[in-house]
Parts: structure tokens; sequence; C-alpha cells
């Protein structure tokens, strides 16, 4: 993680009132505290924990549904953009629980056009569509957690 990275979470920490936040990426972790008055807070202890039983293999992916795109590692990054989430919190597909979802799968979407919310320290942020063209797949599900730089949407460009 460069300098800049750093510098960039705080601002966004700061942008957003946040007194915590927390990345951990395969070696590496980080992570920032502050107290109310903004002052440094010193690191909790760590803890170990106990290696978790192995989960069972989850089930096997259903098979498309005729009509829809199968994205492959190969083509999914060449020739889509990927909506991801611009900060940690809990994804909402819709306005309010019984609404319909802002948009589908296969449906025709514009630059600017909301996606969805993320739920952040009780804000609710519309999260964007970055071009036109048509969704091909939502990543997350309804009332899942989300992290920073977490993929939610694939769009194929007009």
């Amino acid at each position: 993680m460069t300098l800049d990275e750093i510098k960039q979470i705080l601002d966004m920490m700061r942008d957003h009132e946040l007194t915590d936040f927390e990345l951990e990426r395969d070696d590496f972790k980080l992570r920032l505290r502050k107290s109310a008055a903004g002052q440094f807070v010193p690191p909790l202890p760590q803890v170990s924990f106990a290696p978790a039983p192995a989960a069972p293999p989850p089930p096997a992916a259903p098979a498309p549904t005729p009509g829809e795109p199968v994205l492959t590692a190969a083509n999914e990054d060449v020739d889509l953009v990927i909506v991801k989430s611009p900060i940690v919190g809990t994804f909402y597909r819709a306005a309010d629980p019984g609404a319909p979802a802002f948009v589908e799968p296969g449906q025709p979407v514009r630059k600017g056009q909301v996606l969805c919310i993320i739920e952040a320290m009780k804000l609710m942020n519309e999260i964007t569509a970055e071009a036109d063209g048509e969704l091909v797949k939502a990543y997350v599900e309804n009332g899942q957690a989300v992290q920073y730089g977490e993929r939610l949407f694939a769009i194929k460009p007009a």
C-alpha cells in the first residue's frame, strides 16, 4: 500500500466522519482509529483465535438462463465497466424494503443513474452508473455488507 493510498483513506475518514477503519489484504493489515476529539487511540491488543473447522464447499452455481450473458475472468475485466464500492457499508438494491430494485441485470443504464444505495453510519449513499450501457451482473445480494473497492455491478458499455 502506498503513502498516497493511505492519505486517500485518511481523507475519506475525515470526509465521512469515520472514527474506525480497518483494511486487510493477504499479508497486510491496516487499522486506523481516532477518538471523538480527533486524538490518536493506541491499537487494541491482537487476539488469536483457533482455526474454524473446514466449511463445506459452496453449492454449485446454477446454470445460466438462456439469454443471460456468462461472465468469465477472461472477458469480464476487458469488456465491462466494473462499479466498485467507494465505501464500507450495507448494500441495498432498492430505496425501501418493499420497493423494486433500482435496476436489474439485462436492463439498460445511463451514466449517473442510481444503481444502489450503501448505508454507512446511518447515511444513505447513492451509487451511480459510471457509463451508459447494459447492466449484466450484480455481484452483491441485498442487505449484504460490502467493503471498500468490492465489486458491485458489471456494465457492458454501449
